[in-house]
């Protein structure tokens, strides 16, 4: 078996695939479009699933100390009341870790900074991904051709190589949500780690940080494309009556600190995550909707999932078929769910449906919620040493 990878992307997931790969003994080359890599984005939590993936890469440690754990909080309405407490200590002794929320950027740098600088190839767009013999695949990186044993795609939602691995594909699909998020500018006073609340077709949540920033995100349901000419001075507006701390998250943003996104998605899987000697990987495989909070976590376990079992089977063939046989069928379960999830939760917009799945939650046990996270977060990962 060869031992040389491109991967295209340099990303969440493209970069544990590259340190994956690396702890195999294999030469990884990274390459990113972006000119500089500036650390940005906003909040991310990370489920056991997530965080035993990075144990088995080698940085799970690292993550940890950057992370703060969430152990406080859950579901409210506008007004404040509960629809779901989290027990976050409960989810610990089920799974071994709370959930953990860290900057995105965090998260990023370190893991860039688990690769050599030599290894990431920044500001080159990657070309088309060719067969050119049996054992070879060729990627255009602007004025260099790389050769290598493998390719792996983990160049987002909008994949050039899976446009051109799977051209009949239709591709990513507005979710009919638009999200805007940003990180405070500064130290806000919260009483909880995680928060979600749930109004009419809007949502409003916050992971807390163990600097005492947080990240903020509002979900709208509105036309794809739609955009505010003062992002912050709309949410104001939307939101200035739902609970504490909402209105003090806002206040606390500088308004060039908001991102501002549609929530896309691949709602038609994918029939394959290899073809020939390239695999898809993370968004590019199956982007979803954030509504479980396990897009990384789902990209961190096809990293160790494909170097596993490129380091267990005596082909890289043999290697990709284990590869899709194991994370196809996981990764788009957990897609549909999520999908599913956004639909009963900020998606929901008639008062009869809300008012229905809010006292639905009231009356469940708070152990049913558990039991459903632990449909996703108790994922063991392969060993890769």
């Amino acid at each position: 078996m060869g031992n040389t990878a491109v991967v295209v992307g340099g990303g969440i997931g493209g970069l544990a695939a590259a340190i994956g790969l690396r702890r195999i003994g294999w030469e990884v080359t990274v390459v990113e479009r972006a000119p500089v890599l500036e650390d940005a984005g906003a909040g991310i939590s990370l489920a056991a699933n997530g965080l035993r993936a990075l144990d088995e890469l080698g940085v799970g440690e690292t993550v940890r100390d950057a992370s703060r754990g969430q152990y406080s909080g859950g579901t409210r309405t506008p007004q404040g009341g509960w629809l779901a407490r989290m027990d976050g200590s409960a989810l610990e002794k089920a799974v071994g870790t709370p959930i953990m929320g860290i900057p995105r950027s965090t998260l990023h740098r370190l893991l860039r900074d688990s690769l050599p600088a030599e290894a990431l190839v920044i500001g080159s767009e990657a070309g088309p991904v060719e067969q050119i013999g049996p054992g070879t695949v060729r990627v255009g990186c602007g004025d260099t051709v790389l050769d290598a044993d493998l390719v792996v795609a983990a160049d987002g939602i909008g994949s050039k190589v899976r446009s051109h691995l799977f051209p009949s594909h239709p591709g990513p699909v507005y979710s009919g949500s638009t999200v805007l998020r940003a990180i405070t500018e500064q130290a806000v006073d919260l009483r909880t780690d995680f928060e979600l609340t749930w109004g009419h077709g809007a949502e409003f949540g916050h992971i807390a940080f163990h600097d005492g920033r947080a990240e903020w995100h509002a979900v709208l349901s509105l036309p794809a494309g739609t955009r505010f000419a003062d992002p912050l001075a709309e949410l104001r507006r939307r939101f200035h009556t739902w609970h504490s701390p909402i209105p003090a998250l806002l206040d606390a943003t500088r308004p060039s600190a908001v991102l501002h996104h549609d929530v896309n998605e691949l709602r038609t899987p994918l029939p394959s995550y290899t073809l020939g000697r390239t695999a898809l990987l993370g968004d590019a495989a199956h982007a979803m909707t954030p509504n479980l909070g396990q897009g990384a976590c789902q990209a961190l376990e096809d990293a160790v999932t494909l170097a596993a079992a490129l380091a267990n089977e005596p082909t890289v063939e043999a290697a990709l078929t284990r590869y899709d046989a194991e994370r196809r069928p996981r990764s788009q379960a957990v897609a549909r769910a999520a999908r599913q999830a956004g639909r009963m939760g900020q998606q929901l917009s008639h008062p009869l449906a809300v008012a229905l799945r809010n006292t639905a939650m009231r009356v469940a046990p708070s152990r049913a919620a558990t039991r459903m996270l632990l449909r996703h977060h108790a994922w063991v990962p392969p060993r890769l040493n």
